[in-house]
């Protein structure tokens, strides 16, 4: 076996949903390809999609930094949270996860009728203040269906009911919502441009609306996601009634506009961009060159499923790789329903990390051991068919070259 050419690695996963952050799942399965491949050349890329993580992780790579805020929660508490400031110091990043994630709503209040999304706005504000022109807003990993209610009041906007009073936070006010009063809105947003980084994929109503596709994943029965449908179609006739931000544009299927629980309708009403997220946070990453350079790629998400082609970060990882002939492999902590739909895209394999059935709370603390052991699990077996390969059909492909 020839060791003259080190095995060359691109690690490019996403975090792990309330466990490990994207930064963490790279770093371990580091250490797992290590263990198969000493002398391994590998390059660590973790990738954000808007949720979790992505301030921290864009402003480390432009040379920015962190801003500290304590904002309003979304069930209403004050919680820590922050926003990035960018290496070019004009440009901001939201994460609405940081102000309204799903992992900042306790498991025993889930109830994605009541949640709010006030604190996003509180960090839009925040950002305002710090002088920022340019802001982009990362969407993913919401615990919240307010259609992006609370953003607005937290930026002035008065929510009204009939009888001119103010409606309840979340998406259950917006049942008794009769118009929206912009006049209070922070003057500011007139000269800011806002882009919001989403999955176009997803839209606000209808049969493929965030309320039925994600209200069950926020913890909504079937009754609270009719609620949720009814909610949603009352906010976005008043969005397109009472907000001249929104410029015509269609709010209610329109790519992107179920966002983070419709939070990209409720900014496109301000005059928000909604752009592919990945158009956005990969920006400023080589991600194709990297590619290029790799023998082999491994991504990895929390859950591979029916929904991972649609705009995740492992999807977007393997139709790129695809293109220039990489073989991809997947790692999981959870392998969902129709998770083949992932190979037609460039995936060549699929792996679950954990080694058996274990409580969610186990997964969660031993994440990273576990991601680090199914790496070794799992890369095992691609060295293993290589060699066999190798010994069926002499080849000087790149994995032919095993350590």
């Amino acid at each position: 076996m020839s060791t003259t050419t080190p095995m060359s690695f691109l690690v490019a996963p996403s975090g792990f949903k309330e466990s490990l952050g994207a930064d963490d799942v790279a770093e371990a399965i580091a250490v797992g390809i290590r263990r198969v491949v000493p002398g391994a050349r590998i390059r660590m890329l973790p990738l954000v999609d808007g949720g979790e993580g992505t301030a921290v992780a864009m402003a480390a790579a432009t040379g920015g930094r962190l801003e500290l805020r304590t904002v309003t929660g979304p069930v209403g508490d004050p919680v820590e949270s922050h926003f990035a400031v960018l290496g070019d110091g004009s440009t901001a990043v939201v994460e609405m996860a940081a102000a309204a994630g799903l992992s900042l709503v306790p498991r025993d209040r889930r109830d994605p009728t009541r949640t709010t999304t006030h604190g996003v706005g509180e960090l839009i504000a925040a950002a305002l203040d710090a002088g920022c022109t340019r802001i982009i807003v990362g969407c993913g990993d919401s615990g919240t269906s307010d259609g992006g209610a609370g953003a607005l009041q937290a930026l002035g906007a008065r929510l009204l009911d009939a009888e001119g009073r103010a409606i309840k936070p979340g998406a259950r006010g917006l049942l008794r919502l009769d118009r929206i009063d912009p006049a209070g809105l922070d003057p500011r947003l007139a000269d800011v441009a806002i882009e919001v980084a989403c999955n176009p994929t997803n839209v606000l109503t209808g049969a493929k609306g965030v309320a039925r596709v994600f209200g069950p994943q926020k913890g909504a029965g079937p009754a609270k996601v009719e609620r949720l449908a009814k909610a949603l179609k009352r906010w976005v006739r008043a969005l397109e009634r009472d907000l001249p931000g929104a410029g015509g544009r269609d709010l209610r299927h329109g790519l992107g506009t179920g966002a983070s629980g419709g939070l990209g309708a409720g900014l496109a009403a301000l005059g928000a961009t909604l752009l592919p997220r990945f158009d956005v946070l990969l920006a400023s990453i080589d991600l194709d060159g990297a590619i290029a350079d790799a023998d082999l790629v491994i991504t990895a998400e929390g859950s591979i499923d029916r929904q991972t082609p649609n705009g995740k970060v492992p999807a977007e990882v393997a139709m790129r790789a695809q293109r220039q002939g990489v073989p991809v492999l997947a790692l999981a902590g959870t392998i969902g329903s129709r998770a083949e739909r992932s190979y037609d895209i460039g995936i060549g394999a699929i792996q679950c990390v954990l080694p058996s059935p274990v409580a969610l709370e186990e997964a969660f603390e031993r994440g990273a051991e576990f991601v680090a052991d199914g790496t070794e699990r799992a890369l095992r077996t691609v060295l293993l068919g290589a060699s066999i390969a190798h010994r069926a059909v002499p080849q000087t492909g790149p994995l032919a070259i095993v350590a």
